[in-house]
C-alpha cells in the first residue's frame, strides 16, 4: 500500500522524516511517498482528503475532522515562542489593528493566534517565504512570519512587535501547538502501522540527530547550519514523539478558544490515533 506524506519543505519536517529516507525504519510493508508543499497548500489539499498522511495547521484540522484523525506524533509544539509579527519600527496593538499585516494564509494556526490576541485586522495573504521581504520593501506595514522567518527577521533590518507562542504561554501557561499530522480514516486497520512507522521515525531522528541534521540542511533554504539546527530544535522535541497531557490540553484550549472566538466549526473532534 502507497502512503502518500505530505510535509513543508522545512528543516524540521525535513528532519522528522530522514529515517524514512534512509530506509532506516522498518514500514510494515508500507510504501512511504513524501510530498513536499508548503502549509497552506497542504491546508487545501486536506479538504479534498487527497493524501493519506498530511502534515496540517492545527486551525486547519477541525475543518477536516471527519476525513482524518490526529497522529499522537509529529506535532510542532513552541513551549513559549511561535510565529512572532514583524514590522519596520515597533508597533503596539492599537497600530497593528489599523495596519496591513501580510499572514502566510488564512487556515494557519499563526492567522488563528493573532486573530485571538488581536481582534479583527486587515490583512494580505503572502506565501510565507516572502513576508519579510514585503514588509521590508514597505509592501506591508506588518507581517506574521512562521519556518525560519522566526530567526531571521532581524537579518532584514526588522523588528519583533509581537511573539504569539509568549503570549500564549503567559495567557493560558501552555505551549503553543501549531502543527499537527493528521492520517486519513478510510484506512482501516492500517492506521496504526502508519503511526507505528512514522513515530520510529521521529525517534530515529531524535537517536541520530546528526545525520538527520545534514538531511534536514538540505531544506534550509538559505539558512545556515546554526540557525537550521536551533529552529530544529525548537519544534523537534520529546512533544513531537508525543503530546502527552500538556501538550493535548494545549490543542483542546486552542480550539476551545478559536470556537469561541467564531473561528472554528463546533463541536471539534480532536481524537487520536
Amino acid at each position: 500500500m502507497r502512503i502518500r506524506v505530505g510535509h513543508s519543505p522545512d528543516p524540521d519536517d525535513a528532519f522528522m522524516f530522514w529515517a524514512l529516507a534512509a530506509g532506516r525504519v522498518d514500514t510494515r510493508g508500507l510504501e512511504f511517498e513524501q510530498v513536499l508543499q508548503d502549509i497552506q497548500t497542504l491546508n487545501e489539499w486536506a479538504r479534498e482528503a487527497r493524501l493519506e498522511v498530511t502534515a496540517l495547521s492545527a486551525h486547519a484540522y477541525p475543518f477536516v475532522q471527519e476525513a482524518y484523525a490526529l497522529l499522537p506524533h509529529g506535532a510542532s509544539i513552541g513551549a513559549g515562542y511561535g510565529p512572532v509579527v514583524v514590522a519596520r519600527e515597533l508597533l503596539d496593538a492599537e497600530r497593528l489593528r489599523s495596519a496591513e499585516i501580510a499572514v502566510p494564509g488564512e487556515m494557519t494556526t499563526a492567522f488563528l493566534v493573532l486573530r485571538l490576541w488581536l481582534g479583527d485586522f486587515r490583512y494580505r495573504v503572502v506565501p510565507f517565504d516572502r513576508i519579510l521581504d514585503a514588509v521590508r520593501d514597505g509592501d506591508v506595514d506588518a507581517g506574521l512570519v512562521i519556518h525560519e522567518g522566526q530567526l531571521t527577521y532581524a537579518a532584514a533590518g526588522l523588528v519583533r512587535c509581537l511573539d504569539l507562542g509568549e503570549w500564549w504561554l503567559l495567557e493560558t501557561g501552555l505551549p503553543l501547538p501549531l502543527g499537527v499530522n493528521a492520517v486519513r480514516r478510510d484506512l482501516g486497520e492500517r492506521v496504526r502501522d502508519v503511526s507505528e512507522v512514522l513515530r520510529e521515525a521521529i525517534r530515529a531522528g531524535l537517536d541520530n540527530r546528526q545525520e538527520a541534521m545534514r538531511y534536514a540542511l538540505r531544506f534550509g533554504r538559505g539558512v545556515d547550519e546554526a540557525l537550521a539546527d536551533r529552529f530544529v530544535g525548537m519544534y523537534v522535541n520529546e512533544l513531537t514523539c508525543d503530546y502527552g497531557d500538556e501538550g493535548r490540553l494545549a490543542l483542546e484550549e486552542l480550539y476551545r478558544r478559536g470556537a469561541a472566538a467564531g473561528a472554528l466549526p463546533e463541536p471539534v473532534r480532536a481524537d487520536f490515533v
